[in-house]
């Protein structure tokens, strides 16, 4: 068999259901971003049952997917100008910073007889997407008002995915500010201002997310039940509702320094060793293809944790996954499995590659 993840459908359930609780107290919509898992339905369900108002997702493919919910999608990657077409097909709304782009998916609209609802993305500090400067905001919102198959629905930010910017109460407040801005200016109340992504989530906790945030995207924190500023657990959620699971392959007793001189690995890198004398080695199944074991180091522990306290990753090759499992107590054979909790990297990737089954649990 394929090496595989489990994913618990219950524990999901659960975590969704804290969370847009909690964010539905402070009256908050949540859009559940189902990039990580490709959308599945099966799983993306369970989001709908959950309580979430949107489905949201970086890939056109994905969206397509979701087509049978009855919930709006969400486009959440600035759309491609010679995607417009498909945009508008696959998409009810998506976050836009370019007038260019939004006058092809104006123009696609129009063709297609539909309105498609944008918000408009601002750059407050992480310098990812978005208007860094508001004179050109206004300056192309008052072009984009002209557009008659394109309807202005809201605001939204991001942050903490590239620059590492925390959301706190000066940057949000600032969002705020550029809506009651745009009221003002050009009477317009938006619907949506989108407050950010899981990271926005410690504010939510603390009673402290700025007034007038009415919307956030959710998608790690559903998935490994924490906010993601500080990567603190929410309360009330489940940590281990993905589990990478693979085969040993190979089960031998090998030094741990390779014999003869020393160059550079599969992927570039020139590999160090410890000589620890003869260990137990094992290879699973799997490699960087499917999962990224990082560099095995305090800053850097990569993105798997074998559920066995006596393995120990050792390094991976594309296909191969080398462990370490003198200290284990337990009577592991060729062909034996090993259970390795998942980082959102790891579910990430494991859940994209197709060599990678995925097993949907409905109970525990």
């Amino acid at each position: 068999m394929n090496p595989r993840v489990e994913v618990k459908l219950n524990k999901l359930k659960q975590n969704v259901q804290q969370i847009v609780g909690l964010c539905e107290g402070k009256g908050i919509s949540v859009a559940g971003v189902t990039k990580c898992f490709c959308a599945l339905p099966e799983i993306a369900q369970v989001y709908v049952d959950g309580g979430c108002k949107f489905l949201a997702d970086s890939r056109l493919e994905n969206l397509e997917k979701l087509k049978d919910f009855d919930l709006p999608r969400m486009m959440l990657r600035l759309p491609m100008i010679s995607k417009a077409a498909e945009t508008v097909r696959h998409s009810e709304i998506s976050l836009n910073s370019e007038v260019e782009t939004i006058r092809a998916l104006n123009q696609a609209a129009q063709a297609q007889g539909l309105t498609h609802q944008i918000i408009l993305m601002v750059d407050l500090g992480d310098l990812r997407e978005g208007f860094y400067y508001e004179k050109k905001l206004y300056a192309s919102l008052e072009e984009i008002l002209e557009f008659k198959s394109i309807q202005v629905i809201g605001i939204g930010v991001n942050l903490t995915c590239f620059g590492g910017v925390i959301p706190d109460e000066d940057n949000l407040s600032r969002l705020v500010t550029i809506k009651e801005q745009i009221k003002s200016k050009y009477n317009l109340d938006l619907e949506l201002i989108s407050g950010g992504n899981s990271s926005s989530l410690h504010l939510v906790l603390e009673d402290a997310l700025v007034d007038g945030i009415n919307n956030l995207r959710i998608g790690e924190a559903f998935l490994l039940g924490r906010e993601t500023a500080y990567g603190e657990n929410i309360p009330g959620t489940e940590k281990d509702v993905f589990t990478l699971v693979a085969e040993i392959i190979e089960l031998k007793d090998k030094p741990t320094m390779p014999t003869g001189k020393i160059g550079k690995n599969a992927f570039g890198e020139t590999p160090e060793f410890e000589d620890l004398g003869i260990r137990k080695s094992a290879i699973c199944a799997i490699g960087q293809q499917d999962v990224d074991p990082g560099d095995l180091t305090p800053e850097d522990p990569g993105d798997l944790t074998p559920e066995d306290p006596g393995v120990q990753i050792k390094g991976a090759s594309s296909d191969h996954l080398v462990l370490d499992l003198t200290d284990s107590k337990l009577d592991y054979q060729v062909g034996s499995e090993i259970r390795f909790s998942t980082n959102y990297g790891a579910i990430l990737s494991t859940m994209t590659s197709p060599y990678v089954n995925k097993e949907l649990i409905a109970e525990d």
